[in-house]
């Protein structure tokens, strides 16, 4: 009997490292706008996986925080349930790629700066890096797997 209670303890135990271990390398998003369409929907849950700069590639979806505007604040947008404001968007440059096409920049900057990414939606009317120039990589959430009921992006 004290065996069995053993057993039941540590796969207890087991499960809830398990579901820490898992929360601390995965989060569940609602997609909220349409900046991604056709890839993504308003309402859609995605699966992300938490990553760093140096473990993204071009044309991975990211979910990010945007860069701030002159008064310090982020736009546009509410903030989520976590008090943050994330934008889900697609790699189109890292740091050292050349600066693309409608992206604006510092005179003489035609290379990605270090600590930043280059993001475009989906959607061509998407408020993304064309309009806010380049997006802190310190601020990246991490990289967006798969639609939930859905396929892999």
């Amino acid at each position: 009997m004290k065996l069995i209670i053993r057993g039941l303890f540590i796969g207890v135990l087991m499960l809830v490292a398990g579901a820490f271990w898992a929360r601390r390398r995965y989060m569940v998003i609602t997609v909220n706008g349409v900046s991604m369409m056709p890839t993504l929907t308003d309402g859609d849950r995605v699966l992300v996986r938490r990553r760093r700069i140096d473990q993204v590639s071009r044309g991975d979806v990211v979910v990010l925080e945007p860069p701030l505007d002159s008064s310090g604040r982020f736009m546009p947008g509410p903030p989520a349930s976590d008090g943050r404001h994330w934008n889900i968007k697609r790699v189109v440059a890292l740091p050292g790629d050349p600066v693309p096409a409608g992206v604006p920049a510092d005179d003489g900057v035609d290379r990605v700066p270090s600590g930043t990414v280059v993001v475009f939606g989906d959607n061509p009317d998407s408020v993304d890096s064309r309009q806010r120039g380049f997006f802190p990589a310190d601020r990246l959430l991490g990289v967006a797997l798969r639609r939930l009921g859905g396929s892999a992006l």
